[in-house]
């Protein structure tokens, strides 16, 4: 454990200091640092002032965020490619599997629709036929030559 103890100045002044002076007292010492630090560059840029942070912050920590960031990249990336994976899969079977699929059910639909066309049109030829057996019997006007067979 570390003991704090407080250090009574002596009355004797030390020329060789640059940081005493005659009217040094535990008040004084710690007046302001601004005297000390002015040559304080103006051109830092932001860069700069981050790579002096890193001095701030402890070896271990400094560690433990790198290590941490380097894990967290890496799950990142191993996700990406799983993702990117699956993604691929649902593609390639969908182009492969669905497309065909998808133009057959569009080909059935239309045929249905060509039958319930044909259907249609053959129940409107129904109905404007005389029924068999009416008073008027259809008129065949043109007696040609019949293929054999007919």
């Amino acid at each position: 454990m570390v003991k704090v103890e407080i250090v009574e100045e002596k009355e004797q002044h030390d020329s060789r200091s640059p940081y005493s002076s005659a009217s040094s007292s535990r008040t004084s010492s710690s007046v302001s640092l601004s005297s000390v630090g002015s040559e304080i560059d103006g051109e830092e840029s932001f860069y700069e002032r981050i790579v002096a942070l890193a001095d701030i912050i402890p070896p271990t920590t400094r560690q433990n965020i790198s290590n941490r960031l380097g894990k967290t990249a890496g799950f990142l990336k191993g996700t990406g490619k799983v993702v990117g994976n699956l993604v691929w899969i649902v593609t390639t079977s969908a182009l492969l599997v669905g497309l065909p699929l998808a133009l057959v059910l569009e080909d059935e639909a239309k045929i249905v629709q060509q039958e319930k066309e044909m259907l249609a049109q053959q129940q409107g030829a129904q109905m404007l036929a005389p029924p068999p057996g009416s008073l008027y019997p259809p008129s065949n006007q043109q007696k040609g030559v019949t293929p054999p067979g007919f």
